[in-house]
């Protein structure tokens, strides 16, 4: 698993270093600089893969920017010439960059500054200043080299789980298939497509085959008796409806037999994000780190909080080296959230007197578990004992 990340001159991000769970909670103020942490482990991953451009971000969830807004610009300091990131793992495998963009005249692609791959003990790629003859400057040797690379080796696996990563954002339309999704991808698409499919194939591989793990997804989900896909959705959806090949049927427990069923289009929207969360936690298609941001959204309070609980456990059960990040805005998230367990981790993000992004993990200090036993950890955000409070 990746154990740290750094970041250095990306946005609101000055310089910051933390180290992840298995699940990673932030959560803050609105425009405090939540996404901006889940966009630069974006850039990383676009880099790790060879090219950082408008396509390569775009497909990994992160807004492309031009570099003016990438690069911080603080009244107090002086706009850095690179960006720089890096991901240390487990083992002390670590894959470390600096990239470079003019701000006048900017290139479409980022260019490679410096880059290092190691495995903890041996360095695979040790490259300075890119002065050498014959190198593209917007073209990485990592994502060249780890082709040459045993597959067993932590660098190999750090640079894949780099590769693989994305931000999900989740919208309404998209999961209910009225809308295409214009990121595609296995097992969902970035903003909720391919529900249906993604699905049917965790049914089939996983869920079907456990009673107790499809048990703990259709028990968030109190008004239903069954979920399956269909290819004849015809009676059950106005011809005005766009519909994809594949549609989630829906049975509700409480309506008579013979007019019990619906799909995506007139299930709770609630349902849907459900699936969605249960499908990347999952799925054996879904990538081994990812990040949901505004994970929250369209959910009941007591809904979020059983469904944050959920997290770790799927994960866990999926892969034991799967990890996830996401925003919240609701606090009844926090009540979900086993903060004894080392591998669930909720971080504050907030920003100092100059603007700077900063981020600190919150753990169950003496004093907050004495006022744990009085208020749930929901109530403790609201009234300011863990910060990550707005300043209105």
């Amino acid at each position: 698993m990746i154990r740290t990340i750094k970041i250095d001159g990306f946005k609101s991000l000055a310089s910051m270093s933390f180290d992840l769970g298995r699940v990673n909670c932030l959560i803050g103020a609105n425009g405090v600089g939540k996404s901006n942490i889940l966009e630069a482990i974006g850039v990383l991953g676009a880099a790790a893969n060879g090219t950082v451009d408008d396509e390569s971000l775009l497909r990994r969830g992160v807004r492309p920017g031009v570099p003016g807004l990438y690069k911080t610009s603080f009244a107090t300091a002086r706009t850095p010439a690179h960006i720089g990131l890096s991901a240390l793992g487990a083992e002390s495998e670590e894959y470390r960059i600096s990239i470079l963009n003019p701000l006048e005249n900017p290139s479409p692609a980022w260019a490679f500054k410096t880059e290092y791959l190691t495995d903890g003990s041996t360095g695979i790629v040790s490259d300075g200043v890119r002065n050498k003859k014959n190198l593209t400057p917007t073209a990485g040797l990592a994502a060249l080299q780890i082709v040459e690379i045993d597959a067993d080796s932590p660098a190999f696996k750090l640079m894949r789980r780099l590769q693989g990563y994305a931000i999900y954002s989740p919208n309404t339309p998209t999961l209910r298939a009225m809308i295409t999704d214009q990121q595609s991808r296995d097992p969902v698409g970035l903003s909720g497509g391919r529900l249906a499919e993604a699905f049917a194939d965790l049914r089939r591989t996983t869920l079907d085959k456990d009673e107790d793990l499809l048990d703990s997804v259709f028990d968030l989900i109190d008004w239903v008796e069954d979920i399956e896909t269909t290819h004849a959705a015809g009676s059950l959806l106005s011809p005005s409806i766009a519909r994809a090949k594949e549609v989630l049927k829906f049975t509700d427990r409480f309506m008579k037999k013979s007019r019990n069923s619906l799909t995506a289009y007139d299930a709770s929207e609630g349902a849907l994000y459900v699936l969605f969360c249960a499908i990347l936690c999952l799925s054996p298609q879904a990538p081994k780190l990812f990040a949901v941001d505004n994970l929250d959204q369209a959910l009941n309070p007591r809904l979020v909080t059983r469904l944050t609980s959920k997290l770790g456990i799927w994960l866990k059960h999926a892969d034991r080296e799967r990890q996830l990040l996401f925003t919240a805005h609701n606090p009844a998230v926090l009540d979900g959230l086993d903060l004894l367990d080392d591998d669930t981790r909720l971080f504050a993000v907030d920003r100092n007197s100059s603007g700077h992004t900063q981020i600190k993990r919150i753990e169950l200090s003496d004093k907050l578990l004495v006022l744990n036993k009085d208020y749930p950890l929901s109530r403790l955000w609201l009234m300011g004992h863990l910060g990550a409070v707005p300043n209105v």
